[in-house]
């Protein structure tokens, strides 16, 4: 699958999913905005660190 979990999700994701359940939202609802905020999780991880994310966590 090369770096993508099942249904294009990575552990990322997944955690926001989760959270979301528990708080009584619809992942499905937000995953536009939620993509848009592990982006910029992303990039600015690896700004700071010089490191690419492990393929596991980024999509």
């Amino acid at each position: 699958m090369s770096g993508q979990q099942q249904g294009g999700e990575d552990y990322l994701d997944k955690a926001i999913d989760a959270i979301e359940k528990k708080a009584g939202l619809d992942p499905a609802k937000y995953r536009a905005q939620n993509e848009k905020w592990s982006d910029k999780a992303r990039a600015l991880f690896e700004k700071w660190t010089g490191k690419k994310v492990p393929e596991k966590y980024s999509n």
